[in-house]
């Protein structure tokens, strides 16, 4: 298996995720500012009364599906080419992810339930994340999330992943145990 340290990298650099949002929210923002024209009245025919002008629905959307926030500093540090993924995924009380590992990173918030975290990246090896709360898992190490509460914990998931790999690897053996 090709190591994760790969000597090509892209970076990205983030003091928190809410500065990912406000970046993405500026943008979208700055699309919805543009108008269409309203058509010019046309004078050449008749006079006619019309109904009062309406104006057209904006033609961006912006559907925010959740927000967290960290403490920490985010590196997000894949081998490329790379590849992003978007998923909501859901686990049932009782269910959980099995031990893998990333090939990139993954930043995840937690947008219902409680989410516990079992990696060696915890001075005890667990870690609960509560609805609000953001994830981030590093390349290599092996890790297991699970749904310990009573009801469905439903995470919203970003994955920066090396172009073509899976985006969890569940063969151990291309894990690296101590990578943090």
């Amino acid at each position: 298996m090709p190591s994760l340290n790969a000597s090509r990298r892209r970076r990205l650099r983030i003091a928190g995720l809410t500065a990912l949002a406000g970046l993405a929210a500026a943008v979208t923002l700055s699309a919805c500012a543009t108008t269409p024209a309203t058509p010019a009245a046309d004078t050449a025919g008749p006079a006619t009364t019309s109904a009062p002008a309406t104006t057209p629905p904006s033609p961006v959307t912006v559907e925010e599906l959740g927000a967290g926030e960290t403490e920490a500093t985010v590196e997000v540090d894949v081998a490329g080419p790379v590849a992003v993924t978007y998923r909501r995924i859901t686990i049932a009380p009782g269910a959980g992810t099995g031990l893998h590992c990333h090939y990139g990173q993954l930043i995840a918030v937690v947008e219902s339930g409680e989410f516990t975290h079992r990696a060696p990246i915890y001075p005890d090896g667990v870690h609960i994340y509560e609805a609000g709360d953001s994830v981030v898992e590093g390349a290599g190490y092996v890790h297991e999330g699970m749904n310990e509460g009573d009801q469905d914990l439903v995470l919203l998931v970003t994955y920066v992943t090396e172009e073509g790999k899976p985006l969890a690897e569940t063969d151990l053996a291309n894990c690296e145990p101590t990578a943090h």
